[in-house]
């Protein structure tokens, strides 16, 4: 067999690893350009939502015709998921994007992993070792320095942002941690097209009950933003890491993976005109060295 393939075939898994994250990153650049239409969080979730849900129906109807259907306690498993990672952790980063950087945003959002650690050792008494605290400690020190820097340009705004967006990753962690037996039986593919399509209902419920839907009239400029942010930056995302974990496997995607919170800090530059400071390059690199080290780690 030749020797050059496999290095070719993981290559090109470890680029649509990366390109994944660099979409789903943009998410955030997204949602600030759609924010100075005067939008708020609820708004763009919805659309986003609105505009990605047939698509995952369409993934969801694929996979409920090649399998079984689900028992009630996975059916209840899936509801719960879904509320966690896909309606709870995105409306809680939506909100949190309002008041600080895209930047900030994705590096708060990079620690979910450094919370899964968290909750284990504390609720499943699994212990941490070394390597994890050094990782631990790296990643929340970077964190510290741009929160610090953001705070002077931001004040309570950034306060408030930060502990929103803080409450995403906790919320996602949550979902990372209660889908690892349930993606085993169902399959990635089943679970987050079932959980997403949760998530579009009680996304949809939220704001029927407190908006009139016919606050959706927006100007063209806002769908075609939320289309990308829906197609780009949420659907092929997820398909793409999909491609790249059969590939390459879960733990090398991840690390991939890492170039989202950086391109965010540039994307953020270009299309948001945010600044590029030496605190936020600092806070960045810990960031990553931090989760690097984690992933490094023996199962």
């Amino acid at each position: 067999m030749n020797e050059a393939l496999p290095r070719r075939v993981f290559r090109r898994g470890l680029l649509i690893a990366a390109t994944a994250s660099v979409l789903f990153s943009a998410k955030a650049i997204v949602a600030k350009l759609l924010y100075r239409h005067g939008v708020d969080a609820l708004d763009v979730l919805a659309l986003r939502m609105l505009f990605s849900a047939p698509l995952f129906f369409a993934i969801a109807l694929w996979q409920w015709r090649r399998h079984d259907s689900l028992s009630w306690r996975e059916a209840a498993s899936v509801l719960v998921l879904g509320l966690l990672g896909y309606y709870l952790s995105s409306y809680l980063d939506f909100l949190g994007l309002q008041y600080i950087s895209a930047a900030l945003e994705r590096l708060i959002l990079f620690l979910s992993p450094s919370f899964v650690l968290l909750i284990s050792a504390l609720v499943l008494r699994r212990r941490i070792g070394g390597r994890e605290w050094a990782a631990l400690a790296l990643a929340y020190g970077g964190i510290v320095l741009v929160f610090a820097h953001d705070l002077q340009l931001g004040g309570d705004r950034v306060v408030l942002g930060a502990g929103l967006v803080l409450g995403s990753a906790l919320s996602y962690a949550l979902y990372l941690l209660g889908s690892g037996e349930l993606v085993r039986r169902l399959g990635p593919w089943r679970l987050v097209a079932y959980a997403m399509l949760v998530s579009t209902v009680a996304v949809l419920t939220h704001f029927g009950a407190t908006r009139h839907w016919q606050e959706l009239r927006l100007p063209l400029e806002v769908y075609a933003l939320s289309a990308v942010n829906a197609v780009f930056c949420t659907v092929m995302p997820v398909v793409m890491t999909m491609l790249a974990v059969a590939r390459i496997g879960a733990p090398s995607a991840a690390q991939a993976g890492m170039v989202g919170p950086v391109s965010t800090v540039f994307l953020g530059a270009w299309l948001l005109h945010e600044p590029i400071t030496a605190w936020q390059l600092a806070g960045s690199a810990l960031v990553l060295a931090g989760m690097y080290v984690l992933s490094m780690r023996k199962a």
